[in-house]
């Protein structure tokens, strides 16, 4: 494989979808690192998009860097303690849209496989059942597409997924376990797949968490980059 090549989106610096003294909420777009990287050309991030602004701000979880969609950061050390407490405890909600190479066998199910870091091959991960981490995902098809390219039918399929889990690349690979890869995958989708769009056709749509300070439960969307009919 090429040498990967870093190099995020410039427009817009930040999409800002929602700020107050506690948290500010973005929608990242495909090919940006949530966090940076250990190599000084790997520094642009969310985080440090945001930081460069308000520097108090810190990363409270995370999107691959090429998934797009919601993500949230918190202002303050309080609200960083209480909004991670919700993601550990499984407190807050979100949900996924992704397209899908080719169309599942079923309309919906739930996907529990383990995962854990393929090390040799990282970062790409895999299904454990004996050293993986408990991984439950959710899954219903809500759109299916016939796109014709050079004379051939390429099925396709928009799902919604619903993670109860935040393993690092748990959507990937339970897609993949489906036999129906997301499209725009570089590391799990076939050379059609990964051809059939360009980049990672999966979206953070919506999170839902309670406010640090008010305890009002708060709602975050963001438009996917891709259509989802």
């Amino acid at each position: 494989m090429p040498d990967f090549i870093y190099a995020p989106p410039q427009q817009p610096r930040l999409d800002i979808l929602y700020q107050d003294d506690a948290i500010i909420v973005l929608n990242k777009p495909s090919g940006l690192l949530s966090v940076p990287g250990r190599l000084p050309e790997h520094n642009d991030s969310i985080a440090s998009r945001v930081q460069a602004q308000f520097p108090t701000a810190t990363i409270v979880h995370r999107l691959d860097m090429c998934t797009s969609g919601v993500i949230l950061m918190a202002l303050t050390k309080a609200a960083q303690s209480h909004i991670s407490r919700q993601f550990q405890q499984r407190s807050t909600s979100k949900y996924y849209y992704a397209r899908l190479e080719g169309i599942p066998t079923a309309t919906n199910g739930s996907i529990d496989l383990p995962l854990r870091c393929d090390w040799p091959n990282r970062p790409r991960q895999m299904i454990d059942f004996i050293e993986g981490k408990p991984a439950l995902t959710h899954w219903q098809v809500i759109a299916q597409q016939q796109a014709c390219n050079d004379n051939n039918q390429q099925a396709s399929a928009t799902v919604l997924l619903k993670p109860v889990t935040g393993r690092s690349h748990q959507l990937r690979l339970h897609m993949l376990a489906l036999g129906t890869p997301i499209l725009g995958d570089e590391l799990y989708a076939s050379a059609q797949g990964i051809a059939g769009a360009e980049h990672l056709q999966l979206h953070a749509a919506m999170l839902e968490i309670e406010h640090p300070l008010t305890s009002e439960k708060m709602t975050f969307k963001a438009t996917p980059p891709f259509s989802i009919d």
